[in-house]
């Protein structure tokens, strides 16, 4: 598939958006420039935005690029669902925040005549509100030569700063840069109310990360401790935190030793 410079007519590229929730709407607004959209989603009927029409998921699947935007749980049953419906040369992308489980269910559910590609768009609706220049997105090429063109489209149109690697590297990663940051904010955020007056630059950072996470949908926390490295990086992070908590603790005295009666 050719990506476009700009959105000219109906001719244009087609995307697929399974699941319309606050992701895959995020993808519609920017995208809508330079692709007809077509969205499919249960529980919503009519499409809240401009540029993007709901369809049912056999429209949704004609389309060039079709992009799940649902949790992982509902990963596999969205595969088997729409693998009758796809067309030879359509491009099949995931957006969860792992990637090995997420490849293996496209890999296994999908037939071999689309093309897939796993990606991690590293960051969301809050994230994005600055703007998209050097924002992070990972790309796991799995089938086809896809990922190149899309990787280009993304750094040219947007200034996003593209990971290529493989799902097992971008999950061996995101158990600690996602994983140990999310498990932190949502700490913080169970200490609510944190100081808001006088507090240092890194607290604010710590701050911003828990404001990310106040609002995760409910399969987020799932997605990311579903990372087949994160209860290793927990554990390592646990120890070390447990290290510092005992070298804090105040001295005991050691008990003399027992003198006998003269």
């Amino acid at each position: 598939m050719d990506f476009p410079e700009r959105r000219q007519s109906q001719q244009a590229p087609s995307l697929g958006i399974i699941g319309f929730g606050a992701f895959g709407q995020l993808t519609a607004r920017y995208l809508r420039p330079w692709f007809r959209i077509l969205a499919a989603d249960p529980n919503i009927a009519e499409s809240p935005m401009e540029g993007a029409a709901m369809a049912d998921l056999g429209a949704v699947c004609r389309c060039h690029l079709v992009v799940i935007a649902v949790p992982l749980t509902a990963l596999a049953e969205v595969c088997r669902e729409i693998a009758p419906l796809l067309r030879p040369g359509t491009v099949v992308m995931d957006v969860c925040s792992i990637k090995v489980r997420p490849a293996e269910i496209l890999l296994s559910e999908l037939p071999p005549h689309v093309d897939l590609v796993a990606t991690h768009p590293m960051f969301g609706p809050q994230s994005i509100r600055a703007g998209t220049k050097s924002l992070k997105m990972v790309i796991c090429p799995l089938r086809g030569r896809s990922a190149g063109r899309i990787a280009a489209f993304l750094r040219k149109r947007f200034g996003l700063s593209i990971v290529l690697t493989s799902p097992e590297e971008h999950d061996r990663e995101a158990a600690f840069t996602q994983g140990l940051t999310h498990l932190i904010a949502k700490a913080l955020l169970r200490m609510d109310p944190l100081p808001e007056r006088v507090t240092t630059r890194s607290f604010d950072l710590l701050r911003q990360a828990v404001e990310m996470v106040r609002n995760d949908a409910p399969g987020v926390s799932h997605a990311i401790e579903s990372n087949p490295f994160s209860a290793e990086a927990r554990s390592l992070f646990f120890a070390e935190m447990e290290t510092l908590r005992l070298s804090l603790e105040p001295a005991r005295p050691t008990a003399s030793p027992a003198v006998p009666p003269p």
